[in-house]
């Protein structure tokens, strides 16, 4: 499709949620992102009359970036549009390519600074879609690699929307042209070291040369495999639904569907907590153990930051390693009063409890320690002695998780489990006014 003012508000019109409060358009210095700003402000009236503003990432990696950023701050001023410039480190660790890190680096940069329900604009156009599939394509990428950019998605609590997918580079240039737009080139893009490119240098004249119009056609396919994508969610969506069990998933459940249908709801169900999912290599192996595991077994699959763990017929997604307590702590007796447990193990607060323990019998200050196994409680005063490992067994306590149950003592006396359990003994009668344990913002762990 020809670029102009006209065509980008049909684009926004038709994309731009009803709920976006401001416009952000990211611009790097270069062509691209300059005839997005500058087609914007052409519109005349603004859009819906929302508020624009610029963002520039300075990546800090070469010579040229101050020559990047005199040519937004000149491309704002003549545009009348507020900037902010946001300065990022680059870490390219743990073998992670210096496009990807710069990537990441520059998002999270603009993340740090975008308002609640600003919609991000930036310059992605056909080829750099085109570029997307191929690369994808090239990595063995599923349906959703190849999917490639979606025009519009849900990000940082607004809106990221590429309205420029359909347009052919060479439309946009022309539209520069025209408009007298200025712009720096970055050397990083000329850099053959660099996938892209090298696919943009060397591998897409050739294509183009033989398929002209290669860019748009790829872009077409893209659209496809997010329709696909699409389908797909919603097939995995019914099945986690069917299959959810709390924060689990029922391992019964899952172990009735056919092979590819398991991977596709997993998968959905990992990105639906917000993380990424492991590699299909991987995903297979979590499946195989989860299936195949003799019940009393318990199978842990970890990729990253994350697990997948069976105990039971339940299937959890945890952390790689699950937090434990730690060192002992010191707690004083009050109502109200909070001890703070770290990390992800909240915090646990006195409050009152009708045959709740005895404040009367308890020393000023108790302790708050780690299980290190043998220890006792008495639930009822004519039950008998249970030990916490056998407590946690017939609860169905998570084992990953018992290392971070609180157990608080008076002196050497264990009486009370975070606010699982108390030790009768050291409670006041039946129906009497008494203290116990609220754990407030506790792990998951039954």
């Amino acid at each position: 499709m020809s670029f102009s003012a006209a065509a980008l508000h049909t684009v926004l019109e038709a994309h731009t949620p009803l709920a976006a409060t401001g416009l952000v358009v990211a611009i790097s210095g270069g062509a691209d992102s300059a005839c997005l700003l500058t087609a914007l402000t052409q519109l005349g009236t603004p859009f819906r009359n929302l508020p624009v503003r610029a963002v520039h990432v300075d990546h800090g990696l070469q010579p040229a970036a101050a020559d990047f950023r005199r040519a937004c701050e000149e491309l704002c001023r003549r545009s009348s549009i507020p900037l902010h410039v946001v300065a990022v480190v680059v870490d390219p660790a743990n073998g992670v390519s210096i496009e990807a890190a710069a990537r990441e680096a520059r998002y999270r940069g603009i993340a740090r600074q975008l308002e609640a329900g600003e919609c991000l604009l930036t310059a992605h156009h056909a080829e750099d879609q085109a570029e997307t599939v191929l690369l994808q394509l090239l990595r063995g990428a599923g349906v959703k690699g190849l999917s490639a950019m979606p025009m519009c998605r849900e990000w940082c609590g607004g809106w990221h929307l590429r309205p420029l997918l359909d347009v052919a580079q060479r439309e946009l240039r022309k539209f520069g042209e025209e408009a007298g737009v200025i712009a720096v080139q970055d050397p990083m893009n000329l850099d053959i070291r660099f996938d892209r490119a090298y696919l943009r240098e060397r591998l897409w004249p050739l294509i183009e040369a033989r398929w002209p119009g290669a860019a748009i056609a790829l872009s077409r396919t893209a659209r496809h495999f997010a329709d696909a994508q699409e389908l797909l969610d919603q097939s995995a969506a019914l099945a986690v639904q069917k299959l959810r069990d709390g924060a689990t998933l029922s391992v019964t459940g899952l172990r009735a569907l056919g092979a590819a249908e398991q991977r596709n709801a997993l998968r959905y169900w990992i990105v639906g907590h917000a993380v990424v999912p492991p590699s299909t290599a991987r995903l297979h192996e979590a499946l195989r153990q989860i299936i195949a595991a003799d019940a009393d077994h318990l199978p842990a699959v970890i990729w990253g930051q994350h697990a997948l763990r069976r105990y039971r017929d339940r299937l959890f997604l945890t952390r790689a390693n699950p937090p434990c307590l730690g060192e002992p702590r010191q707690w004083a007796i009050a109502s109200g009063v909070a001890l703070d447990l770290g990390g992800e193990l909240g915090t646990l607060q006195w409050s009152p409890q009708t045959g709740g323990l005895d404040a009367a019998r308890l020393p000023p200050t108790l302790s708050v320690r780690q299980r290190r196994g043998g220890e006792t409680l008495k639930l009822h005063p004519r039950a008998r002695t249970h030990s916490v490992q056998h407590l946690c067994q017939s609860s169905g306590v998570v084992p990953w998780m018992r290392d971070a149950l609180p157990l608080v003592y008076a002196g050497n006396s264990l009486i009370a489990v975070g606010d699982l359990w108390q030790d009768a003994r050291w409670c006041v009668a039946a129906g009497a006014p008494g203290f116990g344990c609220v754990w407030k913002g506790a792990p998951l762990l039954i």
